[in-house]
C-alpha cells in the first residue's frame, strides 16, 4: 500500500506544479525536433555533411589561389 500512496503523492505533486507554472514558460522549456536525417541515421549524414563541406572549401581556395596566379601573369 505504501508504494501506491508514494506515487498517487508523486503524480499529484507533478501535476499541481505542471498547473502552476506560467503557459509561457511551459512552452520555452519543450526540446529542439532534431532532423529527421539524425533520428533515421545517427551521425552518417553530419559526418557526410562535415566531409563534403572541407572538400569543396578546400576546392574553392585552390581555385581562387589557382586565378590570382593566372591573372597576375597575363
Amino acid at each position: 500500500m505504501a508504494k501506491s500512496d508514494e506515487l498517487v503523492k508523486y503524480i499529484t505533486e507533478r501535476v499541481v506544479h505542471y498547473i502552476d507554472t506560467p503557459k509561457d514558460e511551459r512552452k520555452g522549456r519543450t526540446k529542439a525536433k532534431e532532423p529527421w536525417t539524425m533520428k533515421w541515421f545517427g551521425m552518417i549524414p553530419f559526418a557526410v555533411t562535415l566531409w563534403v563541406g572541407k572538400r569543396e572549401k578546400a576546392m574553392n581556395s585552390q581555385g581562387k589561389m589557382q586565378k590570382r596566379s593566372s591573372s597576375g601573369k597575363g
